[in-house]
């Protein structure tokens, strides 16, 4: 996955033009593309836009959220079994 990519388009969604806050979104990303590989288990595949921005929405999701106890909205979720079905696992797991 092309990190600086999905970090513009964080910045793009959220309104930001500085880089102050580009070291965040990366560690950010960093974790989720790590959580979805390491621990679902799903292939990221780096040309498919629905990946890429599920990782969009749910990194800004966290950042908007980092002080909220509240779990995943439901689209969030939704999406994330989507993409966890699709890559051949079972919803159990999600």
């Amino acid at each position: 996955m092309d990190e600086a990519a999905i970090v513009e388009l964080i910045k793009a969604n959220l309104g930001i033009l500085s880089t102050k806050r580009d070291a965040y979104f990366t560690a950010i990303v960093e974790s989720i593309i790590e959580e979805l590989t390491e621990e679902k288990g799903i292939i990221l595949v780096p040309e498919n836009m629905n990946h890429t921005m599920f990782i969009v929405d749910y990194a800004v999701w966290r950042y908007q959220n980092r002080d909220n106890k509240e779990g995943m909205p439901r689209n969030l979720s939704y999406r994330l079994r989507n993409i966890y079905v699709h890559n051949g696992g079972g919803l159990s797991d999600v």
